[in-house]
């Protein structure tokens, strides 16, 4: 079977735009059981500023309470030089580094527009090494923006090409507002890859605002990606996205390319039992459709 790697970000990006904060402590029995699961890659925390997003404020605690595990790698997000120096003193191994499409959305996300936070980027780089850990870059507003509007081709291909100036080892194009479609992701993909060395693997990150965020997924693993996020549930979403509703269930995808002949190492069951878990932390149903369906004969 072809191997398939689901990177699950609700304790991360599932949890950011929720109303209400969830403690440190439903965080990590959160990560326990995504971990209990099967998932080796998971977002846990992000280092951002606190005024901006609350919900993940306490990163530092998060990643102290982390179980220690050599087969698991927890990975920050993080936005400037002042969120890796944090990341790294909070003993982060991989780092994910956001940037945008869209000087719109960067302005109010990262603080300045595109042109401006990567004056930046070798600086990061240099202390991701020198603090020993990997570092990834992901594209946010790859698909569009909700400040600018449609966002170029060309356009994503130029900030796709800046991002591997530097030593990343994975690049994800995150369709941050939920706007592609299956010709999108295709055309996006070609792109990026014509623009980005081949050392450099691709990840993608869909969200499900308009139910497209599953075509999108087969979409990109027909071009070649095998690295996906998900968030169980469906939950999450971005504050400086105005009707951010939801990223792909994470169940979903594993029910789905699992039935398509895929090994994602992931048990569907414990994925659904997690799903529900987090809708009982939140007091509401989550949007994922195969944690309510009846269960199916084995994938």
């Amino acid at each position: 079977m072809d191997k398939l790697e689901l990177i699950e970000v609700s304790p991360r990006d599932g949890l950011q735009n929720e109303p209400n904060i969830v403690s440190t402590e439903d965080k990590l029995a959160l990560i326990d059981r995504i971990v209990g699961a099967g998932f080796r890659r998971l977002e846990a925390a992000s280092f951002v500023n606190p005024k901006k997003v609350p919900q993940m404020a306490d990163g530092d605690a998060v990643f102290a309470g982390l179980p220690k595990r050599d087969d698991v790698t927890f990975i920050a997000l993080a936005l400037n030089p002042r969120g890796v120096e944090r990341a790294l003193a909070a003993g982060v191994t991989e780092i994910n580094y956001v940037f945008c499409a869209s000087d719109g959305f960067s302005i109010r996300n990262n603080g300045g527009t595109v042109e401006e936070t990567f004056a930046v980027w070798p600086e990061v780089a240099a202390s991701a090494k020198a603090g020993g850990a990997r570092l990834s870059a992901t594209i946010s507003t790859a698909f569009g923006c909700p400040f600018d509007g449609e966002v170029a081709v060309s356009r994503v291909a130029e900030v796709a090409e800046k991002c591997a100036a530097q030593d990343i080892f994975e690049l994800a194009l995150a369709d941050t507002i939920g706007v592609a479609v299956p010709s999108d992701v295709r055309e996006r993909l070609l792109a990026v890859k014509a623009a980005i060395p081949s050392r450099v693997q691709l990840r993608a990150h869909f969200h499900n605002t308009r139910n497209t965020a599953l075509a999108n997924a087969v979409t990109a693993v027909e071009e070649g990606v095998r690295v996906l996020d998900g968030s169980l549930g469906g939950i999450g979403g971005c504050p400086f996205a105005p009707g951010a509703a939801g990223n792909v269930p994470t169940e979903d995808l594993i029910y789905m390319f699992g039935r398509m002949g895929f090994d994602t190492g992931i048990d569907l069951d414990r994925a659904i039992e997690t799903a529900k878990f987090i809708g009982s932390v939140l007091g509401k149903p989550t949007p994922g459709m195969v944690s309510r369906a009846p269960r199916w004969p084995s994938i």
